[in-house]
């Protein structure tokens, strides 16, 4: 048989175990973490790879999909606390979210998604997480949990955050915290998406980081902190953590205060995009 002539180098970083999967693959890739030789940095996942080229990945990923690198920065830069907590991992897919706090000393986390099989082997086996796979976070409740989380984390796709945000404010112990990422491409009417799924408006992420901050302070909670992501998307979109608490009273909800907040990060995250 005659050999491939090129692979295409995602399935080329898979065969060599660099990467559990393509998609792993194709998000280091994206992310610029892959050198091949005669051609630099390759960011297409279908970059052709010829027997004989050298290819090198910059860094070895800490955590099992990229959304672990999101949720690192995030927390680092808003100082939120994670050692000895007990939380829930809201959309936890792969597992990136979980595997960042177990990293940061979570005490045990509720991996909860509705769909399955999708959690890595390294989180499942592993005795603080309790998967909790098929479960749709809308119906949740807190006699479904077999603790309280004093901690929510949580990444949705394909569905709004201000549909669930009352859900899991209702689940938070009293005094916890909640960071959510928000997606505008998922936020916004299909109107205002654009080719691709990129929402290239910075109205509308003003007006998408207005109607979730403006759900979540009506569900009970404060906003602490709004950032821009530190990692964009995977299909490039700008996006942004919000850092809420519950009781207390020492957060930002004021409707000025929430403008002020959302014209910072929506301004930051254009300028340095």
């Amino acid at each position: 048989m005659k050999e491939r002539e090129t692979t295409r180098l995602d399935q080329w970083l898979v065969e060599r175990g660099y990467f559990p999967s393509r998609e792993r693959a194709r998000l280091a890739i994206m992310s610029g973490e892959v050198e091949v030789e005669g051609k630099g940095r390759a960011l297409k996942p279908g970059t052709p790879v010829r027997p004989g080229d050298r290819v090198s990945v910059r860094k070895k990923p800490r955590f099992v999909s990229r959304g672990g690198e999101k949720l690192e920065g995030a927390l680092r830069r808003l100082g939120i606390p994670v050692s000895g907590r007990e939380a829930m991992d809201a959309g936890s897919s792969t597992g990136g979210f979980t595997h960042c706090l177990l990293e940061r000393g979570a005490k045990r986390v509720l991996a909860v998604d509705v769909g399955k099989g999708q959690l890595h082997w390294k989180l499942r086996g592993d005795p603080r997480v309790t998967p909790m796979e098929g479960v749709n976070v809308r119906h949740l409740a807190r006699e479904d949990l077999p603790f309280v989380p004093d901690l929510i984390v949580v990444d949705l796709s394909f569905i709004s955050l201000r549909k669930v945000l009352s859900v899991l404010a209702s689940i938070l112990d009293e005094g916890g915290d909640l960071l959510a990422l928000v997606k505008p491409q998922f936020e916004a009417g299909r109107e205002k998406v654009g080719k691709g799924g990129l929402v290239k408006d910075p109205r509308v992420h003003r007006e998408v980081l207005a109607g979730v901050l403006g759900e979540a302070v009506e569900s009970g909670l404060s906003l602490r902190g709004l950032i821009p992501s530190p990692l964009r998307g995977a299909d490039g979109n700008l996006e942004y953590f919000a850092w809420f608490s519950k009781g207390g009273g020492s957060g930002r909800e004021m409707q000025g205060d929430l403008e002020r907040a959302i014209e910072e990060a929506v301004g930051e995250a254009w300028e340095t995009r």
